[in-house]
């Protein structure tokens, strides 16, 4: 069965709300073995609308509709559906009940255009809204299901689960759908286009499972997805290509499960007893809020400095001045200050690891040097420190995630690399 998913609301179009209830509807379809196709979002104009679930019923066996069933004039849903498969709107006595005494409770006289909340489309199986006014519909029409819902997740996410999903399962689905089962594998310090690479012969012929790689900053997400009879016999063929794709990118595979890479590297360093301390620069603390916006990260994040300028490099971290200033100095923008920086992150603090990031994030020069030109620098007790030097691209904001990514990466194949030797 093949659904879509129509959203109702200029607000949508406008950006002033986030379209969340696609997302929700999308996976929870999902799970009962419906592949949802098409989205689609339009504008309260009664005209669009009606284009809009002409076009879906071309394409589409399932429509469900979030958002418009509201009291006002632009909330125009059930109109335009009971237009287009011509029929008539109604009073829900049961919804009409619910709203007269919501309003009798709170001693507020109901205007005349709350009665829309209550309008029910002929022949359909109301949906009751269990936490707010406006009734949903389920109908059965030519062969096709149509679902509506309102627009507030709060609303919409019970009545779908409680009310239109039951629906669904019992008079649209045969019994043959099979669940669909996804599997996410996640990848640090390398690019969506070579991860691809890499993968190009399954991508291109994948058939069960599939494979479907999604870029965000500093990192890839592969998504692997299959429908089967059960999740054990899901499992066998997720696991299958899990293998395959991680014998190819081991080194850059840091998890197979969605979570974030310091989500993973708090977890290894707790476990194993280690600290980490770091000394920033261009990042501005960037790096030591990721760290610290993981549940558990007290117990191995010593503490971190946010050396802006030259004068907190020497006074704080004691950075040589001759490094920083002059002629033949290298300047705050190079290895050798990350170098002392990373060291002294680790001695201050007593850490096991010292981090550091110094760079040019934008915009415009420093130092005669390139706006993306980033070091990066990792000391490790009783190890040789190891500096790596970055070529960004970007705004400001995305050099300095760009580099705090880099530096995450580094410090968790630092982390594998070790267990590896112990």
């Amino acid at each position: 069965m093949k659904a879509e998913i129509i959203a109702v609301g200029t607000e949508l179009l406008l950006g002033q709300i986030v379209n969340t209830n696609a997302q929700y509807l999308s996976q929870e379809l999902a799970t009962i073995g419906i592949d949802v196709y098409f989205q689609t979002v339009v504008g309260d104009n009664i005209d669009r609308l009606q284009e809009a679930i002409r076009i879906a019923q071309k394409r589409a066996d399932i429509i469900l509709f979030s958002g418009g069933l509201g009291p006002t004039q632009d909330d125009l849903t059930k109109d335009a559906i009971a237009s287009v498969l011509g029929r008539k709107l109604h009073i829900d006595r049961l919804a009409m009940d619910k709203l007269d005494q919501f309003f009798r409770n709170r001693g507020v006289e109901m205007t005349e255009n709350n009665r829309r909340q209550a309008l029910s489309i002929e022949g359909a199986t109301p949906l009751e809204n269990e936490t707010g006014l406006a009734v949903g519909d389920a109908i059965a029409q030519d062969g096709k299901f149509y679902v509506v819902l309102p627009g507030p997740p709060k609303e919409l996410k019970p009545m779908f689960a409680n009310q239109a999903k039951p629906w669904l399962l019992q008079q649209a689905l045969s019994g043959e759908e099979m669940p669909i089962y996804s599997k996410m594998l996640k990848f640090a310090g390398i690019g969506e286009s070579a991860l691809e690479t890499h993968l190009l012969d399954l991508i291109q012929s994948q058939t069960d499972p599939t494979i479907a790689p999604y870029a965000k900053e500093g990192e890839v997400t592969i998504r692997i997805s299959t429908k089967a009879a059960s999740e054990s016999e899901a499992l066998i063929k997720l696991t299958a290509t899990e293998v395959e794709i991680q014998q190819r990118l081991s080194e850059y595979m840091y998890a197979s499960e969605d979570v974030t890479l310091e989500k993973v590297i708090v977890d290894l360093m707790a476990k194993r007893g280690l600290t980490v301390s770091a000394a920033e620069s261009c990042t501005g603390g960037m790096l030591m809020e990721h760290i610290t916006s993981i549940p558990g990260s007290a117990v191995m994040f010593q503490g971190g400095i946010v050396c802006y300028s030259n004068e907190m490099k020497m006074k704080l971290l004691n950075v040589p001045y001759d490094y920083l200033e002059g002629d033949q100095a290298p300047g705050a923008v190079s290895k050798e200050v990350a170098l002392v920086l990373a060291e002294q992150a680790r001695m201050i603090m007593d850490s096991d690891f010292g981090l550091s990031v110094t760079g040019v994030a934008g915009p415009g020069y420093s130092e005669r040097k390139p706006v993306g030109l980033v070091y990066i620098g990792i000391a490790e007790r009783d190890k040789e420190t190891e500096v790596h030097e970055l070529r960004l691209s970007g705004n400001r904001e995305t050099i300095r995630l760009r580099s705090v990514k880099a530096i995450l990466y580094r410090l968790w194949r630092r982390l594998v690399e070790n267990e590896k030797l112990s």
